[in-house]
């Protein structure tokens, strides 16, 4: 007796998904919508076409020019958007119309609509202010008191004020990280695409923590404190009902996959795996070659996507050790709008034009 069409088709298919969740090769949420899962899946499969170039603000404004529709310094140069495109959230939580980078809120959204629409990747870090020294008298935020970086310096003999431990369940401000992790959740649950779907995005949230230089960095709290952080952060946005977002474990450099694991919050809480790296020349090609091997193998490991979440000006070396490995995209950090041309910096056009020709490079155009 002949099985009917649609009942193979049915088999197939459930085999298929059965096999992609056996295999690991999943989103680490098991509630992650259709859209996380479908951008998790696309993200795997780019991994063995190349390396997507993503850019920081690229949207939002360039070295001589501020939020206007459709710019883009990459675009200016190479005729393409990059394939993935950063935004920053820092000071969200203070319920101000702008970050710490005088960047509108409800600009960020648009630009945030405008680019899925385009099917392009987005990725999000917040820079969140000092649980502690935010809320002393007079303090400012935007990168002075009270912001993101307002640590101790090296030779202060109080290494740790306890900012990841106050925010915790039991700690004096977890009622004030409640709200301010509520602020950022109402915010992302206005993603929403045209279908009034939520948008899948990447985010990165409490990146580099293996350095010093944030409050919750590898000497203001202990490994353990650092991935409740993370568990409870991420608990928090699951509960609100965002299902729709891939979590990226991010450290600055470090130099074994010990160290690189140092705070991993777990395999049910991380769908990427990325390290921040930024430098130039012969050593830092060296080291960031030995970074990525075990990153990317780390990530292979546990069935997860992989990236260089942070670099600076890319030379043809970094891009073709790049190509050695399965890496999601890397990114380069943003054009400081400067009318001074003195105090302009960018990605040389020559780098991002040679970088667009390269076939394994792979630019908004390359992922669709």
């Amino acid at each position: 007796m002949k099985t009917p069409l649609s009942l193979i088709v049915l088999l197939f298919v459930i085999s298929l998904a059965c096999t992609f969740r056996v295999s690991g090769q999943a989103p680490a949420n098991p509630q992650a919508t259709p859209e996380a899962k479908a951008l998790f899946t696309r993200l795997l499969a780019l991994q063995d076409k190349g390396v997507m170039y993503g850019h920081q603000d690229d949207l939002m404004y360039g070295t001589t020019w501020w939020y206007e529709k459709d710019r883009s310094d990459v675009k200016e140069a190479t005729g393409d958007y990059p394939g993935v495109v950063g935004f920053e959230l820092g000071e969200i939580e203070t319920g101000r119309e702008r970050s710490l980078d005088s960047v509108s809120f409800v600009q960020i959204t648009e630009q945030v609509k405008f680019f899925h629409n385009l099917n392009g990747v987005i990725t999000i870090s917040w820079h969140c202010i000092n649980p502690i020294t935010s809320q002393l008298p007079g303090v400012k935020t935007a990168n002075g008191p009270g912001s993101a970086w307002d640590v101790p310096k090296r030779d202060d003999p109080v290494k740790n004020r306890g900012e990841v431990k106050s925010i915790l369940p039991g700690g004096g401000n977890h009622a004030m990280f409640n709200k301010w992790l509520t602020i950022l959740a109402d915010y992302f649950l206005t993603w929403k695409d045209e279908n009034g779907k939520l948008i899948p995005f990447l985010f990165r949230p409490y990146h580099e923590h293996s350095g010093d230089f944030f409050w919750w960095g590898n000497t203001r709290c202990t490994p353990q404190e650092y991935a409740d952080l993370w568990r409870y952060t991420v608990n928090f946005m699951r509960n609100k009902g965002l299902h729709n977002i891939l979590y990226i474990y991010n450290t600055d450099k470090v130099y074994s996959a010990e160290e690189f694991l140092s705070g991993y919050p777990g395999d049910e809480y991380a769908d990427m795996l990325a390290i921040d790296w930024y430098g130039s020349g012969p050593e830092f090609n060296e080291v960031v070659d030995k970074a990525l091997n075990f990153v990317s193998a780390t990530a292979q490991q546990k069935h997860k996507l992989a990236a260089l979440s942070e670099c600076g000006n890319t030379s043809w070396d970094m891009v073709n050790i790049m190509k050695k490995y399965k890496l999601s995209y890397f990114l380069t950090w943003r054009n400081a709008y400067q009318p001074n041309p003195a105090m302009r910096w960018r990605m040389p056009n020559d780098n991002l034009n040679w970088m667009y020709h390269d076939p394994h490079t792979l630019f908004l155009r390359d992922i669709q």
